[in-house]
């Protein structure tokens, strides 16, 4: 019996390697093992693991031993594969969730092992050499896998149907945090400590923590009424949902795994959910985007109307691509570090396919023009006090430079609080097509500021930029470089 979690898909490997440098079909092993076709493929593929007396005639068959097949040792043109599954690469993947069965995976790389070997072999060394980490993964796999069900989720939407009915939750109001606590309390037992984390200082940037083991909750003493009740909503999604393993702080100190990322989203889904009726706000965004004028009392409006952050306002705007057909969106989350002057991103999501803005790891300057960026530094001059800064709420198309794509950027930024230190804004974009264009009437409106953007000042061609943060030097360098070209060209005729 197999040991070992790869010890199936070794063993497979090498029987098949063996096979195949021996000239030998499977029929001709079948006939000379006793041991059907169909039962030698699974084998070969790392379904099957025989028993010791069928390990022995297999082996006699291909002129082995039983001690060099059970080996989990993988020699010459295999031995990458054997180094890629003893790294846990493979098996950190969330392979099932995505419907990939790991053994078919490892069939890919087996019947090429040298080129695909050594392709996957450059992935795992880029990302050590980059400092891609672990948790980093975690979060890409979890983007990617929201992106594959356009963040719409209906069997959480199910859950939350099932909720509301059973504890008599308000629906298209505001839910009242008191409500969420005594039902935490109440029905699964956890006892809530208001300024629980207070008393810690090296804490103070959690909002809160879980206990399991006293099903306690510290809260940040900080929090406003949106925070708790989005925390409660939250932790009411890991009881209800059955979600065992997760984090146990709101923003993670390190991710474990990615069932841990994973049911954090879930968790998250099911407050915004719970906290933003779905059919309430089908209704509130129907008339939003129905306006002819840009309107931005009507958002504001929607946040008194649910008590709801701007965050999570926004969040549920993952109904639009199943209830008013429009897929070209994104979502995305910067974050300005007043202290150091540092503007990065932090969270993205890009519905149909990949949206400008988006993060690029290259440590440039992301562009000013962006309404995400732009508006961080109107927020900045508010005032020093964290507490005394405002929300900021505002629309601009943006038309990205070299390329046909415009999109209607809704962005709100305010104090990341209780960081004092931090600023943060949200855009929704929408990519402007035919679609967009039918379902948002207010799209022509000339009171929308229209601006030219780009990627990042050093790789931005626009020559008249009032905003630039650094000087455009890969433009520069593209052009000595065309330079050269050019006399190299004359000068070789």
């Amino acid at each position: 019996m197999a040991k070992h979690p790869n010890h199936k898909i070794i063993f497979g490997l090498k029987v098949k390697q063996l096979r195949l440098e021996k000239g030998m079909s499977l029929k001709q092993v079948s006939e000379l093992t006793g041991l059907s076709q169909s039962y030698l493929n699974e084998i070969e593929k790392g379904k099957k693991y025989p028993k010791i007396d069928k390990i022995k005639t297999i082996a006699s068959a291909l002129e082995s031993t039983e001690s060099e097949l059970t080996s989990l040792e993988l020699k010459h043109n295999l031995a990458p594969i054997g180094a890629l599954l003893k790294s846990n690469f493979l098996n950190d993947l969330p392979l099932d969730l995505f419907g990939i069965e790991l053994s078919k995976v490892v069939e890919i790389i087996a019947n090429s092992p040298l080129k695909v070997g050594a392709f996957i072999s450059t992935l795992v060394e880029l990302s050590r050499t980059y400092a891609v980490q672990e948790e980093n993964f975690y979060h890409r796999a979890l983007r990617a896998y929201q992106e594959l069900h356009n963040n719409y989720f209906e069997d959480i939407e199910t859950e939350v149907d099932r909720f509301i009915k059973m504890y008599d939750i308000p629906v298209g109001e505001a839910v009242p945090p008191q409500l969420l606590s005594a039902i935490l309390k109440n029905r699964f037992g956890y006892k809530i400590e208001e300024k629980g984390l207070d008393k810690f200082p090296e804490l103070s940037r959690f909002r809160s923590l879980y206990i399991p083991k006293k099903k306690k909750l510290l809260l940040n003493g900080k929090l406003n009424n949106e925070q708790k009740a989005f925390l409660f909503a939250k932790e009411l999604g890991f009881c209800f949902l059955r979600l065992k393993e997760r984090p146990y702080t709101t923003s993670f100190h390190k991710v474990n795994s990615f069932d841990e990322a994973l049911n954090n989203y879930k968790a998250g889904y099911f407050a915004v959910a719970i906290l933003v009726n779905r059919e309430s706000f089908i209704r509130d965004v129907q008339n939003f985007f129905g306006q002819k004028k840009w309107n931005p009392q009507l958002f504001q409006q929607l946040t008194e109307k649910y008590h709801a952050s701007a965050t999570v306002l926004f969040q549920r705007f993952n109904i639009v691509p199943q209830f008013f057909d429009l897929e070209n969106m994104f979502f995305i989350r910067f974050f300005h570090n007043l202290n150091r002057d540092i503007i990065s991103i932090d969270k993205e999501l890009h519905l149909n396919r990949k949206h400008y803005p988006h993060s690029n790891g290259l440590q440039e300057h992301y562009c000013r023009r962006w309404s995400s960026t732009s508006m961080l530094y109107q927020l900045k001059e508010q005032d020093d006090d964290a507490t005394l800064r405002k929300p900021i709420f505002d629309v601009q198309l943006e038309q990205f430079h070299g390329t046909d794509d415009e999109y209607l950027c809704m962005t709100i930024a305010q104090p990341s609080y209780p960081a004092t230190h931090k600023n943060s804004s949200i855009t929704l974009g929408v990519l402007i097509d035919d679609k967009a264009r039918k379902a948002i009437k207010f799209l022509d409106d000339p009171a929308i500021p229209r601006k030219q953007v780009h990627a990042t000042c050093e790789r931005c061609p626009i020559a008249d930029c009032n905003e630039r943060a650094a000087p455009p030097v890969f433009i520069q360098k593209k052009e000595r470089h065309h330079l050269v070209e050019e006399r190299l060209s004359k000068l070789l005729k």
